[in-house]
């Protein structure tokens, strides 16, 4: 095992380093792997593995610094996706499949899975529809409505869908982290291109990432007062939607939660918080 292998997880890099920048690039792989099915820890045990070659689960657990007991279920999760595999000697060696051969194999599982749903969808249908209707009282909800959601997935759909149905705004406030895998989710473009919505974002963005606001966000953005907690972050559309994100120091792509409501009285609570946070913010440029 090369000697610097203990410096792959950087905990405590800080902006502008080359640390730092190495971090950014794991999360964007941390993020993206998450679509493919893959957890915070399975993607970070991957990663390593394919980075630093065949290893034990001891070092896989020592390096990494998560629980032994939980780096063989990690292992043995990745062996039955098929992108990592083990040998014979003693003590057993792990080894991951190259980025893009790992990428081909996950991909192939998902297109079977969602045939297989494919297949099951009419079946469903038909079934559902032998079944009276039970409502009673058929009024729409008027007092407000809410959903807690669960895994990126879950968020990804959410925000695509509060972004295609604006009509006049949309406003953000989030953390730099945060802002970052809005940008690698293609969110911050579709914003940008959209000429019915009037954008505005708050963040803790530092100039390393200023980047990912390109074309009318420029003009679009301040910077979050250093008083203000970063782990704060919730979107507002056409002040009638929010999604407010739970916030968890272990939080990874499969376990962070968020609240969806159309409640007026929290829409117009965090309405208030974004406008005050807004008018003592000062612009980007």
């Amino acid at each position: 095992m090369p000697p610097d292998v203990t410096h792959f997880s950087i905990l405590d890099a800080v902006p502008e380093s080359k640390a730092y920048d190495y971090e950014m690039l794991l999360e964007k792989l941390k993020n993206e792997l998450s679509k493919f099915g893959l957890t915070a820890n399975q993607s970070k045990v991957y990663l390593f593995l394919e980075k630093y070659g065949p290893s034990t689960a001891t070092q896989v657990s020592k390096t990494l610094k998560v629980p032994r007991t939980e780096t063989y279920h990690l292992l043995t999760n990745l062996q039955n996706k098929g992108i990592v595999s083990a040998t014979f000697q003693h003590p057993i060696r792990f080894s991951a499949l190259s980025l893009d051969k790992a990428m081909g194999v996950l991909i192939n599982a998902e297109k079977e899975r969602v045939k297989n749903l494919e297949s099951q969808e009419k079946n469903l249908v038909e079934l559902w529809g032998t079944i009276p209707n039970f409502k009673v009282n058929q009024e729409d909800i008027k007092d407000g409505k809410f959903q807690m959601l669960q895994g990126v997935n879950q968020m990804t759909g959410k925000i695509n869908d509060m972004v295609s149905s604006a009509k006049k705004s949309i406003q953000i406030l989030a953390s730099e982290k945060d802002f970052m895998k809005f940008y690698h989710s293609g969110f911050l473009e579709k914003i940008s291109e959209s000429n019915n919505i009037e954008p505005q974002l708050i963040s803790s963005s530092s100039k390393k990432t200023e980047y990912i606001f390109e074309g009318r966000l420029k003009e679009a953005v301040k910077r979050l007062p250093m008083k203000i907690k970063e782990d704060l972050c919730f979107i507002i559309k056409d002040d009638d939607q929010l999604l407010l994100f739970m916030k968890s120091p272990s939080e990874s792509p499969q376990n962070i939660i968020a609240m969806w409501t159309d409640s007026f009285s929290m829409v117009y609570t965090l309405k208030l918080l974004f406008t005050y946070i807004w008018s003592n913010s000062k612009y980007l440029r």
